[in-house]
């Protein structure tokens, strides 16, 4: 009879562990989905999308977006591996890097010109 219980006992964590495993791996697969559909109505909106997946450390990693006709916009995951599944899922086309011919796609508004003029002294104020 001990030994039963003892077999019992050494299951329990293991199957703990496994049930932790699988929640983890629940939640990285649903926010993934999330993100896949912000990305998908991103792309919608603006006639198709290009993105780049890069690192944030610890904080997870940046996905930025560029929409067919320039606008752009940028998401953030809670991991460098739950971006890259978002962005999979989405179906958009990946770069490695931010420049170049897909960089030159980006369109930048008067928003973005002041913000940039006002880090630079004697540029208008923001805010």
């Amino acid at each position: 009879m001990a030994d039963t219980e003892q077999a019992e006992t050494e299951q329990g964590p293991e199957k703990g562990v496994e049930k932790g495993v699988e929640k983890a791996a629940a939640k990285a697969e649903r926010t993934a989905g999330r993100l896949a559909g912000r990305i998908g109505a991103f792309a919608k909106e603006h006639g198709g999308a290009e993105g780049q997946v890069s690192h944030l450390g610890r904080r997870g990693a940046r996905i930025v977006l560029v929409g067919a006709d320039g606008d752009w916009g940028d998401l953030v995951a809670p991991s460098y591996e739950i971006a890259e599944k978002a962005v999979g899922k989405a179906g958009i086309t990946v770069h490695e890097s931010f420049d170049g011919e897909f960089a030159g796609k980006v369109r930048t508004g008067p928003y973005e010109w002041s913000r940039m003029a006002g880090l630079q002294l004697g540029g208008p104020r923001n805010g």
